[in-house]
């Protein structure tokens, strides 16, 4: 077995459809150096008029994010879609587990579109239902399934979403991790949290919210027998983390944070939970994108910063907040590759599409899986407190 069982499709050509990448994504695009783009863009938008309404996740181009409706985070987005029922048509500039969620909360004669089918997430990649079905059977092999709560994050597909609904467990978002971890452990007598795909927001949670040891967190990696983990472990075990990260806050260090402190006066480094818990301990803030955009717009002028989240969103705060030093976490590029693949291009391609009566790239959610993945977000949404916001 490889460390990779993904196969590789070079740009999105060719079709998996185990995955969430790799889509072919059908129609001719307009050239990217086009001058007309953004007038084609603004027609578009400006024919469809209400019938259309346009998500823009955080992490987008600013060449996308100026024609979203509105913006934020993947459960938020998908909120607002299903808030607006007079839209037939929801234009989800984001990744493909995120135009899922909002293809299950949005009314029926609602139609989700993705402008590249190519916009996978990584991360949700890492955690397959089969593999996730399997590591359940190893769990009730260790005669501990009957203990086990899942947890997984927004940021899955909507097979894993109905897999959690399925086995009594709920959804999270990156703010209320603790509120669902909380709710999990109060299930069942001596409950244990299977936690996935991200290992280091269901670490980070557990471990600084929560006060449980890194001794009570085993990570199940899915591409060893048993997830290389032995009964006692698992037995022993409060946490089960899955062994999957985002492959965009993995790759802030520790040794940067130490550089920055000792090149920057006063900074204060502010950080998304899906960094690695190294990082995490010797942060100052740790929070949800909106919490980092919240955080900064409050912060007084003069004060310096360093973010470690996706680079468009640095930038963007950067360039919104001219009067505090805003930088970025790492020394290198660091955008999501996936969400880059929704550009100018894709988007005047869908959008002229929809005008010309044509709906390309639609989203959809088979009811069954719908059904189950809807259970799995409500009994998050019953959650008290942070529920709402991602």
């Amino acid at each position: 077995m490889t460390t990779v069982d993904l196969p590789l499709l070079p740009l999105g050509r060719g079709r998996d459809l185990t995955t969430e990448r790799g889509v072919e994504c059908p129609g001719d695009l307009p050239e990217p150096s086009d001058p007309d783009l953004v007038a084609r863009a603004r027609a578009a938008k400006a024919a469809l008029g209400e019938r259309v309404f346009v998500l823009g996740h955080h992490y987008q181009r600013d060449e996308v994010i100026e024609f979203a409706d509105v913006t934020g985070d993947s459960f938020k987005l998908a909120r607002e879609a299903a808030a607006r029922p007079e839209a037939e048509f929801i234009v989800f500039c984001g990744v493909h587990f995120m135009a899922e969620s909002a293809d299950i909360l949005t009314a029926e004669h609602q139609q989700v579109i993705l402008p590249d089918l190519a916009a996978g997430c990584s991360m949700a990649d890492m955690a397959r239902l089969a593999q996730v079905e399997d590591a359940w059977d190893a769990l009730a092999a260790a005669g501990v399934a009957d203990a086990v709560v899942p947890v997984t994050y927004m940021n899955s597909s909507a097979d894993i979403k109905a897999f959690v609904g399925r086995h009594g467990g709920t959804v999270c978002t990156s703010s209320n991790a603790e509120t669902a971890l909380e709710w999990a452990f109060a299930q069942k007598p001596d409950a244990k949290v299977f936690f996935f795909p991200d290992q280091h927001l269901g670490r980070n949670t557990a471990v600084l919210q929560m006060g449980f040891s890194l001794d009570d967190c085993v990570v199940w990696n899915p591409l060893q027998p048993n997830g290389g983990l032995t009964t006692e472990q698992l037995r022993d075990a409060r946490v089960i983390l899955w062994r999957g990260h985002c492959s965009v806050h993995g790759r802030f260090s520790a040794d940067v944070v130490d550089e920055l402190r000792a090149t920057v006066p006063g900074v204060q480094i502010l950080v998304h939970p899906e960094c690695t818990h190294d990082v995490v301990l010797k942060a100052d803030l740790i929070g949800s994108t909106e919490f980092i955009i919240k955080t900064i717009e409050a912060a007084p002028a003069g004060s310096a910063w360093a973010i470690g989240t996706e680079l468009n969103l640095v930038k963007r705060l950067a360039a919104a907040h001219p009067d505090k030093q805003i930088l970025f976490l790492d020394k290198n590029v660091c955008y999501c590759s996936t969400m880059n693949r929704i550009d100018l291009p894709h988007f005047v391609w869908a959008m002229e599409s929809l005008v010309a009566g044509n709906v390309v790239n639609r989203i959809e959610v088979d009811p069954e899986t719908e059904r189950h993945a809807l259970t799995a977000l409500q009994r998050m949404l019953e959650l008290p407190g942070k529920s709402h916001r991602d």
